[in-house]
């Protein structure tokens, strides 16, 4: 019964999943141009930077559960498909860490340019890991698009 109860729940995880990862990089990107903006161009940062960065914190978030409630009920996973199984939930945890280490890290930080320069990197190097996740999706299963709901 569980497993059929899984098999239920399981495609309308994966479609959320696959749909809020749009939200989570349209999110990382607008947070990760306005701290180089604010970075390079010595801006104050205000509570509109402060706001994106934790809605953009939010969204990794609630994007890391649904994978790892997928990673435990996942057909590609029990198949034992080594991306799934290893690159993909390594590399998404490891976006998630950063995203919430350059958000901690910002918050102890007075001067409005190192609070723009550490969530510039953070969140800049969290967005280069799931790019590159979601481009070796793609290299590990053809039948997915870089842009493709999936």
């Amino acid at each position: 019964m569980k497993e059929k109860h899984d098999m239920n729940i399981y495609p309308i995880l994966r479609s959320a999943h696959s749909g809020w990862r749009y939200l989570v990089l349209i999110l990382l990107v607008l947070a990760v141009i306005q701290a180089l903006a604010g970075w390079l161009g010595k801006k104050p940062y205000t509570e509109g930077n402060r706001k994106l960065n934790v809605f953009t914190l939010i969204f990794v978030h609630v994007q890391i559960l649904f994978g790892l409630i997928l990673y435990f009920i996942s057909p590609l996973v029990e198949a034992g498909i080594r991306y799934w199984k290893m690159e993909h939930i390594g590399m998404m945890i490891l976006a998630a860490i950063l995203v919430t280490v350059g958000n901690a890290r910002s918050k102890r930080i007075e001067d409005g340019t190192a609070k723009h320069r550490t969530i510039a990197l953070y969140f800049g190097l969290a967005l280069i890991v799931i790019v590159a996740a979601i481009i070796a999706m793609v290299k590990a299963d053809p039948a997915r698009t870089f842009w493709g709901v999936s």
